[in-house]
């Protein structure tokens, strides 16, 4: 599934689809639809998955009955967990910890970022081994519902015991504490859940704690990442193909004879792709044997890219549905169990991986935008593609420098965020993953990417143009991408500011109004 990356575009389709938390099965392509009103989160109303959560709070409450302590809730958090909570302050510090993890500070996540948040979060605690109310659900669905969304400050989690901090958020929001964007204004909280028809929740003993003692922050943010890393390994293919046919290519690179006797699925894949945009056409005679590594070697740079893209949503998929708080209420054998399941390594790990194929995948665009604009690999075309013979144009020289500008940002944001693990809270996170930084920086690569790709293909388009001005020609599915792209932005035919260009290229990428999705010749 593709996910329409534009609130105005949202905003457009049909009534939105329903996804039951409590029946369905939750991952990647249900977050990010919820995240952009492609679907709305629902609590099932089924007798027996309302029992379960009624069970756990039945566990919990026993327990706590019976003096069993209980981390959290009759126990102090983090190292303070030899404290003793007696019963009458433990309503006290289930308001406390979402109001002392009120630190967060930087950038705000967008709308479609804090639905997700509170997708992943419902995902998690509809499992039913939180202890919490069905309430709690319904009122967190009920936000997403009326696009009464969390104010979150995107910085301050460490990613292990959860994003803590970011997803104090979403429970002070419940509890009409602090701020909440309301059709894209910022009001206090307590004015927005009346925009939502609701009142403030008073946070029960250990509800509070499992809001926010979770990996959702991290698996919001990554789910629309990972979709629009897929997105761009498409176009990325497509501009593959569009140079190798502007620059007379050898297509023999891209035959499945050769990819598939060394089969890693990503690079079998992006070859279907290559050939399916050149759709069997191929110069009368390539003008070299062998092309540019940028080139000849791009199914297997981009076939990482794939192959990331489907490990982040294997780890997602789990990470999302997974129970990732703690302590654990299991309904079923009544037992109150403690661990670690709110460490996001195994999404660290995968998003690590994912920012390196994005920051290689921008450096080969922005090897083949080189490749484009030289006379001597580009097949006689004019240097820099300049369309105009004045001396005095420059065509897409400057353009080269923002993509190498862009690639290079890239690369250097792609160092693993695991590795700068460290040691919080009196020594009690002494390990923990970062996966909350991993998602954020994997953002802003993807972000890079899509800026180097849309630059490459402005690139490619005009040597195109000038390749069939000089009596070439163009495969359908390229010339359906080029057509595309020229409804959006004029040929260069003289220097021009071309910002204006890169956005709104961008923005048609981000719509996902590109047709960068040609049907495989080897689907029969």
């Amino acid at each position: 599934m593709t996910a329409r990356t534009s609130e105005a575009a949202a905003a457009s389709r049909p009534a939105a689809a329903r996804i039951v938390f409590g029946s369905d099965a939750i991952g990647v392509d249900e977050v990010v639809s919820i995240a952009f009103g492609l679907a709305e989160p629902v609590i099932s109303d089924d007798p027996a998955f309302v029992a379960r959560l009624e069970a756990g709070r039945t566990v919990l409450e026993r327990c706590l009955s019976a003096g069993e302590p209980v981390y959290g809730v009759s126990t102090g958090v983090g190292a303070s967990v030899e404290n003793d909570v007696p019963e009458h302050l433990q309503g006290e510090l289930a308001r406390n910890l979402f109001r002392f993890h009120g630190c967060g500070t930087g950038r705000i996540l967008d709308s479609a970022e804090a639905a997700a948040v509170v997708a992943a979060r419902l995902a998690s605690l509809a499992r039913g081994y939180s202890a919490v109310r069905p309430v709690v659900l319904e009122h967190l669905a009920r936000l997403v519902q009326k696009s009464v969304l969390p104010c979150i400050p995107e910085e301050g989690s460490v990613g292990a015991s959860g994003d803590l901090t970011p997803l104090s958020y979403v429970a002070a929001l419940l509890a009409g504490e602090g701020q909440a964007s309301v059709d894209g204004r910022t009001v206090p909280a307590r004015e927005a859940l009346a925009a939502a028809g609701l009142a403030p929740l008073v946070l029960a003993p250990k509800e509070s704690l499992a809001l926010m003692n979770g990996t959702s922050v991290m698996s919001g943010i990554a789910s629309l990442v990972v979709v629009r890393a897929e997105r761009l390994a498409k176009l990325a293919a497509a501009i593959t193909a569009m140079t190798s046919a502007a620059t007379l290519g050898n297509p023999e690179h891209f035959d499945d004879l050769v990819l598939g006797l060394k089969p890693h699925a990503g690079t079998v894949e992006v070859g279907s792709w290559i050939r399916a945009f050149l759709d069997g056409s191929a110069p009368a005679e390539p003008l070299r044997l062998q092309d540019r590594y940028s080139v000849r070697c791009a199914p297997h740079v981009l076939g990482v890219l794939v192959d990331a893209c489907a490990l982040a949503r294997r780890v997602l998929d789990i990470e999302i549905s997974g129970v990732n708080d703690n302590p654990i209420i299991d309904p079923e054998s009544g037992r109150v169990l403690h661990g670690g399941n709110f460490y996001g390594g195994h999404l660290v790990f995968a998003l690590d991986a994912l920012k390196g194929a994005i920051a290689s995948s921008a450096d080969l665009l922005d090897r083949q935008l080189v490749l484009l604009c030289l006379p001597e690999t580009n097949g006689g075309l004019p240097a820099n593609l300049v369309s105009s013979p004045r001396v005095s144009h420059h065509g897409f020289k400057a353009m080269q420098i923002t993509a190498s500008a862009l690639a290079a940002e890239a690369a250097k944001t792609s160092l693993p965020a695991a590795v700068f693990s460290r040691s919080t809270e009196s020594h009690n996170q002494d390990k923990v993953s970062m996966g909350t930084l991993a998602s954020r920086e994997a953002r802003r690569v993807v972000e890079l990417g899509e800026t180097v790709a849309v630059i490459a293909l402005l690139a490619a388009c005009q040597a195109v143009d000038l390749r069939v001005r000089s009596g070439g020609s163009v495969a359908r599915p390229l010339a359906a991408l080029h057509d595309a792209v020229r409804r959006c932005v004029p040929p260069l035919d003289h220097d021009r500011a071309q910002d204006a260009d890169i956005a709104a290229l961008l923005d048609l990428l981000r719509r996902d109004e590109l047709p960068i999705h040609p049907e495989s010749p080897d689907a029969a």
